[in-house]
């Protein structure tokens, strides 16, 4: 299973959505986010690396809030595509540097009570509002459809990661 990062980056009520430009959920919007890699010592190093990369953002990774742990299996994908994934998702609200377009992620300000899930992943609307609403969660979706549709799903709340 891959295992994946997400950020989320708020500026008082607005947050910052990258829409994907090429590759996996082409054309969606999301957080910033990526794989771990070997020489990533931590999961937080990922979503740092991960941030800067598609976004031009830094941080300190102490800054990262985990607030989130979701499994996404794929089942009407070939396994040998590689799909399935571990995603650790995070809160940032402090960080350096402006929000770029990059050749991965073109980057949108979204008020976080009117986020447009029509154009995001199809699970979005059923986590992201309740970490919104400072829940934590620990959650796994079989999606169908290439993803485009939840065949089911569990969801937790948690105290802490």
């Amino acid at each position: 299973m891959n295992i994946r990062t997400l950020v989320y980056c708020f500026d008082q009520d607005k947050v910052l959505l990258g829409r994907k430009k090429r590759g996996f959920a082409l054309g969606k919007l999301n957080g910033y986010g990526g794989g771990k890699e070997d020489y990533d010592l931590s999961i937080e190093d990922t979503a740092k690396r991960e941030l800067l990369e598609e976004s031009s953002i830094e941080c300190d990774k102490n800054n990262l809030e985990k607030v989130a742990e979701i499994e996404f299996f794929y089942i009407d994908v070939p396994k040998e595509k590689n799909w399935d994934q571990i995603v650790h998702i995070y809160f940032l609200k402090k960080w350096s540097g402006i929000a770029k377009e990059t050749e991965e992620m073109s980057p949108e300000w979204h008020e976080t009570n009117n986020l447009p899930y029509e154009k995001m992943w199809v699970d979005d609307s059923v986590w992201l509002p309740l970490i919104l609403q400072g829940h934590k969660i620990k959650a796994s979706f079989t999606l169908i459809n290439k993803g485009e549709a939840i065949g089911r799903y569990t969801l937790n709340y948690v105290n802490e990661f």
